[in-house]
Parts: C-alpha cells; sequence; structure tokens
C-alpha cells in the first residue's frame, strides 16, 4: 500500500489481469476433465464433465434386476452423487488457489 494507506491501483490491476488468466485456465481444464462416479461396488458407473455434464452411464447386466428396480434407482443415483463429489473437489484444487488469492488484492469483502 501507498503511504495513506491507499493501494497501488497499476499493482492491483496487474493482480486482477494474472487471476483473470489463472481463472481460464482452471476453467478450461475442468472442462476437459472426465470424472467417474461408482456405486454398487462397479455395478454403476456413471462418467461426468468437470463442468457437470453427464457424459456417460453404465450399469453391468448383473444389477438389473426386473422385480427390484428401486435398488437400481439408488445406485445410479448413487453414482452421480459420487461422480458430482468428484467434480466438486477437482473444481476447489483447480479454483481454490485462484479465488483464495483474491484476498491478496487488499479488496474489502474477499
Amino acid at each position: 500500500m501507498r503511504p495513506g494507506g491507499q493501494p497501488n491501483l497499476q499493482q492491483l490491476m496487474k493482480q486482477a489481469q494474472k487471476m483473470q488468466q489463472q481463472l481460464a485456465e482452471a476453467q478450461a481444464e475442468l472442462a476437459d476433465a472426465e470424472l467417474t462416479g461408482t456405486a454398487g461396488g462397479g455395478l454403476v458407473t456413471v462418467t461426468i464433465s468437470g463442468s457437470g455434464e453427464i457424459r456417460s452411464v453404465k450399469i453391468d447386466p448383473k444389477a438389473v434386476d426386473p422385480d427390484d428396480v428401486e435398488t437400481l434407482e439408488d445406485l445410479v443415483l448413487a453414482a452421480v452423487h459420487n461422480a458430482n463429489d468428484a467434480v466438486r473437489k477437482l473444481t476447489e484444487e483447480k479454483m481454490g488457489p485462484v479465488t483464495g488469492g483474491m484476498g491478496g488484492l487488499g479488496l474489502p469483502g474477499f
């Protein structure tokens, strides 16, 4: 900070541009990522993009029981939740360093 407690505007702009670039890179990495969630010991597998788009659902024929559709539904839901957890963790890993650095800008509320 400069004398009088005022932040250096040029320095703030450089930091903001750097963060914007890091954010764009992290978002691109997330968009390219594919994560997998499973349930039932691998009976159901869901592949999801880093942006949250479900790309595929694989169901082992052993999981298909016409007399117990509810279990299969639960397995699919559990696999989707598992894949979403993987996306959340990857997002925190990629975006945390970028968004966590906002406190260094000296801006109120960050």
